[in-house]
């Protein structure tokens, strides 16, 4: 299982990835436009310094076209480093730009995927990871765990070396609902995980674990001896 922060803010990157098990971090223009006109390349290169060169970094790339698409791919490997995995948009022109970049040996993830149909072509084309958007999916009527499971049935039965990313929540029961439909990676905002930690049942089970113990001992911690 991945777990991917889909963020580019530098200082949740630095304070969170310590805590949670995290594989890597994705981006896209609408998350960097968050951040604020930024140095782009340098940006970057600051959150694979934080996460390390064993995390995978997923950086989306802006052109329609699919030479433009290649070209800035190349410009992302040659400015951030080496093992960056270009997003690229699974378009028509996309899908040739994928299968341009991996039979140069690039890494490529298949991005903005609404459909089985499309994550068909990227599974076939060999792509290393395809991203569903499992809540844009939602809100628009397509039933996503359907989808889903037939992408990571696909996958299974032809032995193909693809992994679903499945991306786009609005809360961890969709992440949950997700990995048990069959992804094998998911990628949200550090919000969503910290939420999930801080619901209210827990601190309430927590809160009485500490109140029950100092009731009896006096203290709030553990004997040292």
């Amino acid at each position: 299982m991945d777990i991917l922060f889909d963020t580019a803010n530098l200082d949740d990157i630095e304070r969170l990835t310590p805590i949670y098990p995290v594989t890597g971090v994705t981006t896209n223009p609408s998350i960097l436009k968050a951040e604020g006109k930024i140095d782009f390349y340098a940006h970057f290169r600051q959150i694979r310094s934080i996460i390390g060169p064993n995390r995978t970094l997923h950086v989306q790339v802006l052109s329609k076209e699919t030479q433009g698409m290649v070209d800035e791919a190349h410009r992302l490997l040659d400015k951030i480093d080496a093992n960056v995995y270009p997003k690229i948009p699974l378009t028509e022109a996309g899908l040739h730009a994928m299968r341009i970049l991996k039979s140069e040996g690039v890494k490529v993830t298949a991005t903005a995927i609404y459909s089985k149909t499309q994550g068909f072509l990227a599974i076939a084309s060999g792509v290393d990871y395809l991203a569903p958007y499992y809540n844009r999916m939602q809100s628009i009527d397509i039933n996503t765990r359907e989808t889903i499971e037939a992408l990571a049935g696909f996958i299974k039965r032809f032995d193909a070396p693809s992994k679903i990313m499945a991306a786009s929540f609005k809360n961890i029961a969709q992440v949950s609902h997700a990995l048990q439909s069959g992804a094998d990676a998911v990628t949200l905002s550090p919000q969503l995980l910290q939420q999930a930690l801080s619901a209210p049942d827990i601190i309430t089970a927590v809160d009485r674990f500490l109140d029950d113990w100092e009731e009896i001992h006096g203290t709030t911690e553990l004997p040292f001896e």
